[in-house]
């Protein structure tokens, strides 16, 4: 049957100023995507991150178009040249649209109401006092896996802000995940990370800029403190590249976010070669929406994960979607008695042919 598809700008509006080490945002830009067979519609996010998704660039709308005109019947092989964050989403709508409904993408013990996924608080940075109220708020919710974003203030103030958390909470009460979205340099790194090795940190993220990576291998192998990868996937799309840059710089761990590391099926992807190699990985969101949230925590609880993942944005925002997501705790769940509530929205449907 001939699958019709649209899409639709959308501004998600942050509830505080969010900040990291490149960029202040009080809104961010996404699409939607439906497919309609005529039967039954699915609606999709297709996340754009200025700034760092891979294809952001001033044709990105065009792309999209061009796409929703081509997409009656494309293949999955077709899909493997897409943009990242359209594959995301259309093997979203298109998970959706197979599945049992638009909010059931796959039908797991999670997606079913039946167990939770535990996942990190995210705490944003800010100012030595916002950052201890946002990490007070985290702690009383129940969490106790905290993730910090680092490197948008002095580091001198964000460390003594890390030491008085570890006065008052050792590492048996909370474990701390920090991000630096690559705000160390090659130079500096080594002093930083031997000061944060002091304070039981349980990984760091990115620590220098993606792309070095004879700096970054070495940061590895001599880092005191365990090292993810998160924007060194960005842009990976083939295996040969994958397994090029598992090897050459060896991480303790990867962070997949679908949306930009080549949508769900090239995040399988990484897993498959990560776990072969004896590298760590969990899923984090890249500031989806609860629609982009949902499509991967469907997509994680196939893999019952056992550690804390990144899926905790949704709640950023002031405009987000109504949806089955409950945080309880520290742990996301899916209550199937609830249904994703989208509002009215002026579809872009251009004129559609095959391919």
């Amino acid at each position: 049957m001939m699958v019709r598809a649209s899409y639709a700008p959308y501004s998600l509006v942050f509830r505080e100023t969010a900040i990291t080490s490149r960029q202040k945002m009080d809104v961010k830009e996404t699409f939607l995507l439906r497919l309609d067979d005529g039967a039954r519609h699915a609606v999709a996010e297709i996340p754009l991150f200025r700034g760092l998704s891979a294809e952001d660039t001033p044709g990105f709308e065009a792309v999209l178009a061009d796409f929703c005109r081509l997409c009656g019947n494309v293949t999955d092989r077709q899909t493997e040249s897409l943009p990242s964050s359209i594959r995301f989403g259309y093997e979203a709508a298109k998970a959706s649209l197979d599945g049992n409904s638009q909010e059931q993408l796959f039908d797991t013990p999670w997606s079913r109401g039946e167990k939770g996924i535990r996942i990190n608080g995210l705490v944003w940075m800010g100012d030595r006092r916002a950052m201890a109220r946002r990490i007070r708020a985290k702690l009383d919710g129940g969490f106790r896996c905290v993730k910090l974003k680092i490197g948008g203030i002095d580091f001198a103030d964000e460390l003594a802000l890390l030491r008085y958390i570890r006065s008052e909470f050792g590492p048996g009460d909370i474990e701390l995940r920090l991000d630096a979205n690559g705000a160390f340099t090659p130079r500096n790194a080594y002093d930083r990370l031997g000061y944060l090795s002091e304070l039981g940190i349980h990984s760091i993220e990115q620590p220098i800029r993606a792309g070095q990576w004879d700096a970054m291998a070495e940061i590895c192998a001599r880092s005191p403190i365990p090292v993810a990868l998160d924007e060194e996937l960005i842009g990976i799309r083939t295996d040969d590249e994958k397994r090029r840059m598992l090897e050459a710089i060896r991480p303790a761990y990867i962070i997949l976010k679908p949306s930009l590391c080549g949508g769900l099926s090239e995040a399988d992807r990484w897993i498959d070669l990560a776990e072969k190699r004896g590298t760590g990985w969990w899923a984090t969101s890249a500031l989806e929406s609860d629609l982009g949230l949902n499509a991967i925590a469907q997509w994680v609880s196939q893999r019952e994960p056992q550690m804390p993942q990144g899926l905790g944005t949704g709640l950023l925002y002031t405009n987000n979607f109504p949806s089955p997501l409950e945080l309880r705790g520290e742990e996301l769940w899916f209550n199937p008695e609830k249904r994703f509530s989208i509002p009215a929205i002026d579809w872009i449907r251009p004129h559609t042919t095959t391919l």
